[in-house]
């Protein structure tokens, strides 16, 4: 049988695991071939004036955590764009889908992941748009699924008056792979906080657990369907 080959394309080095660590341990422990591709390097945010080069080191740290988050839930290393952290708004969307379209064209996935288009974050509302404009359908696209994720610290804190917000229909049963997720978000811990903060470790496992409860399971990560071929 062959794999199901999986993409993950995330705003930033963290968002791959906080909405979707538990599914892709799943998808990995299953067989399938799973890839992430992050698009801003998630650190130069912090800083007045974004300086890539003064913040090289930081940035290849981020994105050490980001291969070894990768290495515990069993995904291939990441791939990085590096565009400026919380300032992807200032690249013209086309020339962002055009990266996805490129990693797209190599790896010819099945099925795409990828951040909630209302997020607060802007790295994360234009990484939505971005996807859905590389992997919009066409004749012979490998594409068969896309599916949006929740972002603690991000999807939570948005605005309804500002744009749509979450409302999941699937539930991807993570009972089996909840520890794989709170192990690999560990990696990231430079980026957590202490509890009650919504990005700490015992909310993302409050959460796994409260989407279970939903649908009758013990925990469950959950996704907006955006296009899904039978």
């Amino acid at each position: 049988m062959t794999a199901t080959k999986v993409l993950v394309i995330a705003a930033h080095p963290d968002d791959e695991v906080l909405g979707a660590g538990g599914t892709i341990a799943s998808h990995t422990a299953n067989g399938d071939d799973v890839h992430i591709f992050f698009l801003a390097e998630g650190v130069t945010a912090r800083d007045p004036v974004c300086d890539l080069v003064a913040r090289a080191g930081d940035i290849e740290a981020r994105e050490d955590m980001a291969r070894s988050a990768a290495k515990v839930l069993k995904a291939h290393p990441p791939r990085f764009a590096r565009l400026p952290d919380n300032r992807m708004d200032g690249d013209m969307l086309i020339d962002i889908a055009k990266k996805i379209e490129t990693v797209i064209a190599e790896l010819e996935p099945q099925i795409i992941y990828t951040n909630h288009g209302g997020d607060l974050n802007v790295d994360h509302r234009l990484t939505h748009q971005a996807v859905l404009t590389a992997a919009r359908p066409q004749p012979g696209s490998s594409v068969r699924a896309i599916y949006s994720f929740e972002t603690p610290s991000s999807t939570d804190w948005g605005s309804a008056a500002m744009t749509t917000s979450f409302s999941p229909v699937r539930y991807v049963d993570i009972g089996q792979h909840l520890n794989a997720k709170l192990d690999a978000i560990a990696c990231y811990d430079e980026e957590m906080r202490p509890f009650p903060h919504a990005r700490s470790g015992q909310a993302l496992e409050a959460l796994a657990r409260w989407r279970g409860a939903f649908v009758g399971l013990e925990a469950a990560e959950a996704f907006e369907v955006l296009r899904e071929l039978a």
